[in-house]
């Protein structure tokens, strides 16, 4: 339909085919087994790397890889080893773990964990409010029975809170244990644990210190720490399942000239299919027999359709859009290039989830520390009171409640909430926990171009300049054709009120364009090469009136509504800009020019931008990727981190960090500077942290902080990292 339509190859828009004896060599090899197990106690990055390096000593397994985000590992074996074997090696490693069944990964769960830690959470808030109170009472002048009484009530709340509500620390302490290792939970449940039983005992003989405002208080604080956490990390989903769901599940087949409908895993190497028009293709193969438009945009990004005929090879997930098409299988199933393409994004988003947030790097330094500081107080303190082991395990214990990790727990999910709620009301939804941590590192932005800067819909440049008559005589044409031009040459005609021409036996010719009779003139609106003309240096359809030259129609893709706003906003920040795009090099040129973006590249298939991305991170930048399409999302979970709009493939929306909610892309700009005011509000909460304990665990280990005042200390640093979080609002 238009002059970019010509008939070139379609490439395999993923990679370039191997070698016919490599691919041979590879079906003789031995297959390799691909299992799936779900971690659901896994929260960090050192749990990654844990199992990651644990299950790849294991004999047989030649890669695993976690995703963090969906708590899963995919591992690749050989054909011998089991889930058994890989679920034994996970306990072992203090794991809890499970097999699960690769095709009913797509069915939606409930958030299973996010309410258990709502459940637990209000609990534990309800419980403290209560023992706060009497303990307030205690402290204040209480004495004798009313004292003990206050106690003993408050023993009957916290020991089933504690029970109830701080299971979750305890199952991965626990876990923790019996692989040998320390995690954050460890100190946290030690500290839970240690005060309850103190105070219980303390309690029992009538003693004056008792903890239990303080265990409950942790407990509250952390839970709340870690359903925000748990919160950021729901709503991401796996790209790489959406992409499969892109595969057609039946083939027709033809079977001696006849038509069969049969499930893809039966379609073989040399198979015929038929492709009706509308239809996706099953299969990577080469047209036999047959002419089309093949619209490709959901796999390179190409906003126009292009053509293709006999010769011409075709690949799985191009949609079919003017006519029958027969094609040879060349590579189905998982050997066609969409199925290399999810592995593709699974891969790059294995990688992106190594990422280490600063509450992970902060929390390995910090939890040994606290372990060995109090024991550290313990034991001075049982040589200075002469093995008063009441005494010295009193003071250890407020020592270890100071010091446990609360306002460190919360210092980040506290600010990304805050973040988050900024942003979401300039229209941005952030998905991923550790998003902004990494926009705040970003130096280079990458730019899709069609339906990202642009809005993905051409529009004739200007119907005026024409004249009536053949602006009705190209509507009726148009009228016609489901061609993406036509559509919008018609529509825009019947928008200036112009009523199509009268024209007669009309009929489409895949791949060139429509044709009819109007006033005894055979008439065409279609390809440049088809009227007789050359084409022009931009998009256009051009119409042959039978008589004088034919007369083109050109088109723009207008700015999406902020683009401009949104490059000049990430210059003025210092942030390197570039352009990569699918589209024709006229096209894309044009676009930068407009947009002042003098690094850019036109013609790439989803794979090169994936690879221009990893290079740019192999020269240390660090890129937020900006794009929309299928062929975008490789690329998306390769960057640093990565922006799509609302109206982007479901696949792409879910590879992304963050989802623009409006058309608007000035907000991005705005993100940016967010992230990094986001990031300086976490390190002051380290600094909060840090300043806390430097003030309380001096008290503490010279035996002057009263039980009240470590729960009181404990809950003021909490209460100050958050309202420093709500400063970014």
């Amino acid at each position: 339909m238009a002059d970019t339509f010509h008939a070139s190859p379609s490439a395999c828009p993923a990679c370039v085919a191997a070698p016919a004896a490599a691919a041979l060599a590879e079906r003789a090899a031995p297959k390799e087994a691909r299992l799936m197990l779900s971690l659901p106690t896994a929260h960090c990055a050192l749990c990654m790397t844990t199992v990651e390096q644990g299950l790849a000593k294991l004999p047989g397994v030649h890669d695993a890889r976690v995703n963090l985000t969906l708590k899963r590992v995919a591992v690749a074996a050989d054909p011998d080893v089991t889930a058994e074997d890989l679920i034994g090696a996970l306990d072992r490693l203090g794991y809890e773990a499970h097999e699960l069944d690769p095709g009913a990964l797509g069915a939606t769960a409930t958030d299973k964990a996010g309410r258990e830690y709502l459940m637990r959470l209000g609990v534990a808030g309800f419980a403290m409010m209560n023992i706060m109170l009497l303990s307030v009472a205690v402290w204040s002048g209480a004495e004798g029975a009313t004292r003990e009484l206050f106690q003993w009530i408050s023993a009957a709340i916290a020991l089933p809170t504690v029970v109830f509500s701080a299971q979750p620390f305890f199952r991965n302490a626990l876990a923790a244990l019996r692989a040998g290792r320390l995690g954050m939970d460890v100190p946290i449940s030690l500290a839970i644990l240690l005060a309850t039983a103190l105070s219980l005992y303390e309690t029992a003989v009538g003693g004056g210190h008792t903890y239990f405002d303080a265990a409950v208080a942790l407990t509250f604080f952390l839970l709340a720490g870690r359903y925000l956490d748990h919160r950021t990390r729901a709503v991401a989903r796996s790209a790489a399942e959406e992409l499969a769901a892109l595969e057609v599940p039946r083939a027709t087949k033809l079977v001696d000239g006849a038509e069969a409908v049969v499930p893809i895993a039966e379609l073989g190497l040399g198979d015929l299919v038929r492709v009706r028009p509308g239809a996706r293709l099953p299969a990577d193969g080469v047209v036999i027999e047959g002419a089309s438009e093949l619209d490709r945009s959901l796999l390179t990004g190409e906003s126009l359709p292009v053509w293709t005929g006999p010769g011409a090879p075709v690949s799985a997930g191009e949609v079919n859009l003017t006519g029958p098409l027969t094609v040879r299988v060349t590579a189905a199933g998982r050997d066609s290039s969409l199925h290399r393409m999810a592995e593709l994004v699974a891969v790059a988003e294995s990688a992106r989830n190594r990422y280490t947030s600063l509450a992970d790097r902060a929390a390995r330094i910090y939890a040994p520390g606290v372990h060995i500081l109090a024991f550290a107080t313990f034991l001075v303190w049982l040589w200075l009171s002469a093995g008063n082991l009441h005494l010295a395990l009193n003071i250890g214990v407020a020592v270890l409640i100071i010091t446990c990790p609360c306002a460190l727990g919360l210092a980040v999910p506290a600010v990304v909430t805050a973040a988050s709620g900024r942003l979401f009301r300039q229209g941005l939804l952030i998905k991923d926990g550790t998003a902004l941590e990494r926009m705040a590192e970003v130096d280079t932005v990458v730019f899709d171009k069609t339906g990202t800067l642009t809005l993905g819909a051409p529009e004739p440049v200007d119907l005026a300049s024409h004249t009536a008559a053949d602006v009705a005589l190209a509507a009726a044409l148009a009228a016609s054709s489901s061609h993406p031009l036509a559509r919008a040459l018609a529509a825009a005609a019947a928008a200036a009120g112009v009523a199509p021409a009268a024209v007669e036996e009309l009929h489409e010719l895949p791949g060139y364009g429509v044709e009819g009779w109007h006033q005894g003139r055979r008439v065409r609106l279609g390809r440049a090469d088809w009227v007789g003309v050359q084409p022009l240096a931009m998009t256009a359809t051009y119409l042959d009136r039978g008589q004088g030259a034919p007369e083109p129609f050109a088109f723009i893709d207008h700015l999406r509504p902020g683009a401009a706003e949104a490059v000049a906003g990430l210059k003025a920040q210092g942030l390197a800009i570039r352009l990569i795009s699918g589209d024709g090099a006229a096209a894309v040129a044009e676009l930068a020019g407009r947009l002042g973006i003098a690094d850019w590249t036109a013609g790439a298939l989803p794979a090169e931008k994936a690879a221009a991305v990893a290079e740019l991170a192999r020269q240390g930048r660090r890129v937020l990727m900006v794009g929309d399409g299928l062929n975008d999302t490789a690329a998306l979970t390769a960057a640093h981190v990565s922006v799509s709009p609302a109206s982007a493939l479901d696949a792409a929306r879910v590879a992304s960090d963050i989802v623009l909610l409006g058309q608007d892309l000035a907000p991005i700009a705005v993100a940016t500077g967010v992230a990094r005011k986001a990031v300086r509000r976490i390190k002051e909460n380290f600094g909060v942290s840090a300043l806390y304990n430097l003030v309380a665990v001096p008290l503490a280990m010279i035996g002057i902080a009263t039980p009240l005042m470590a729960a009181l200390a404990m809950s003021a640093s909490s209460i100050t990292v958050s309202l420093n979080a709500l400063r970014l609002r």
